[in-house]
């Protein structure tokens, strides 16, 4: 059986720090949570709706991933 969620769970815990909301340039919606650790979390989810989501770490330069999750 599929699940009809994804568990993201190293954000289990963390501090948000800044929430924001971003309309996506494909038809979708972008969330972006930034955490007290210096990592942050961005969704997307587009229509027709798919759910894609990193953890990543910021700073100068490319940003790191450290996990992709999909739906």
């Amino acid at each position: 059986m599929t699940q009809d969620y994804v568990e993201c769970s190293e954000l289990s815990g963390k501090t948000i720090q800044t929430v924001r909301i971003y309309k996506d340039r494909n038809d979708g919606t972008e969330i972006q949570i930034d955490l007290t650790d210096g990592t942050s979390f961005s969704c997307c989810v587009s229509h027709p709706p798919v759910v894609t989501a990193s953890l990543y770490q910021g700073g100068i330069g490319t940003p790191k991933v450290l996990r992709d999750y999909e739906l």
